[in-house]
């Protein structure tokens, strides 16, 4: 039997059952040493049989998995038969029946177990009514034997079938569990992969781009002084590249935040925005935000200039920040070209073009919003609201 929480019970059940066989049988054996009748010498070889196939039979049809009913089935009969010739030299052996009850209603099958019992009851008390006359004990003991055994033995089954409900119940929970957690990893690692490709695209490529910039400026250059200059911007911006991949790996915050989002920001107008040919305007205060909101607000603003720097052809950029209760809103308005964003939106699912996408999740990942002003020929105004907590 799988092992169930009821399991105990059920051991408990067999144990008894053996107990009480063991205990009714000596009380035969000691019945027939006691008084010595003739034919003793039989009675005592057919007390050694009963309980030899008792155990044997115990033995077989715990072994035979394949064959558990039948070898169950004959088990009792042949125990049965035994009984049967033991209870006609010995009348205590009507005692015997007990246990017998409560092997038919185990062992065979449901609609035969009771039959078998109201059957084994009829013999013990014709047996009793043979040896020493019909006797309200004599009948009355082995009905409520009967009986006793009968409700027993249902609520064994009750039980059994319980525990088999209740282990298929587990496994399904238990698998349930499993395949949760299994969805829950897939989702973890897409959010994660979703988190570096944002993280990646605002900082890594965003200085790619800016290196491939200058090294065609270089290329158009005349004369070594400017291209030499160029290049040298190049490297500088590869090294801050570089910077930035060794500590996504570390997977620690942004030094450049270990000052402020404000100083942060106006790091990156005077350090590399200004390379573009950009002047950006930082008008962000001091204020207090949770460091993922900061991070967040970084990579949103790193992101927004990139797409002016490579699409906009503008000359001019502001960025602002207010925070009003539990919103940040950060304002990045440029006089370049403009664009259609449902047009860019479109175009984006088609295309390798990430920065949009990756502003849109940043600004989802914190239940906020994201508002773009724009149109061909007037500039952009890009405003992300995100909610502080």
């Amino acid at each position: 039997m799988a092992h169930s929480t009821l399991t105990p019970v059920f051991v408990g059940l067999r144990t008894g059952l053996h107990v009480l066989f063991a205990a009714l049988l000596g009380l035969v054996v000691v019945r027939i040493v006691v008084v010595g009748a003739p034919g003793s010498w039989a009675q005592l070889v057919l007390a050694v049989v009963f309980a030899g196939v008792y155990v044997l039979g115990a033995v077989v049809a715990r072994a035979a998995e394949s064959r558990r009913a039948l070898a169950g089935a004959a088990w009792v009969v042949a125990l049965t038969l035994v009984w049967i010739a033991l209870l006609v030299l010995v009348p205590e052996a009507a005692y015997l029946v007990f246990p017998l009850f409560f092997l038919y209603l185990h062992v065979l099958p449901r609609s035969v177990g009771p039959v078998a019992v109201v059957v084994a009851t009829l013999v013990a008390v014709v047996a009793l009514g043979l040896h020493g006359g019909f006797t309200v004990g004599g009948v009355v003991g082995p009905l409520v034997g009967a009986g006793v055994a009968l409700l027993i033995g249902l609520g064994y089954r009750a039980l059994a079938r319980e525990a088999v409900e209740r282990e298929a119940l587990v496994a399904e929970l238990l698998a349930t569990r499993d395949r949760l957690a299994a969805t829950e990893h897939e989702q973890g690692v897409l959010a994660e992969r979703a988190r570096l490709a944002r993280e990646i695209h605002d900082t890594v490529a965003q200085g790619l781009s800016s290196i491939q910039m200058l090294l065609h400026a270089a290329e158009r250059a005349d004369g070594d002084r400017p291209g030499l200059e160029h290049i040298r911007l190049a490297r500088e911006t590869a090294a801050d590249g570089l910077a930035d991949t060794r500590r996504f790996i570390r997977e620690l915050t942004p030094p450049s935040l270990d000052q402020g989002l404000a100083a942060a920001l106006r790091r990156l107008a005077e350090q590399q925005w200004s390379r573009d040919g950009l002047t950006v305007t930082v008008d962000v205060p001091e204020v207090a935000l949770p460091m993922d909101v900061q991070t967040a607000l970084l990579r949103i603003a790193q992101g927004a200039v990139a797409n002016v720097v490579q699409h906009a052809h503008a000359a001019d950029v502001r960025l602002s920040l207010t925070v009003d209760g539990r919103e940040a809103r950060l304002t990045v308005a440029d006089d370049g070209v403009g664009f259609d964003p449902v047009t860019a939106r479109e175009r984006a699912g088609a295309s390798d073009s990430f920065g949009l996408r990756a502003t849109e999740d940043r600004v989802a990942q914190f239940g906020g919003r994201l508002e773009i002003d724009s149109a061909p020929g007037r500039g952009t105004t890009l405003v992300a609201v995100l909610e502080v907590s």
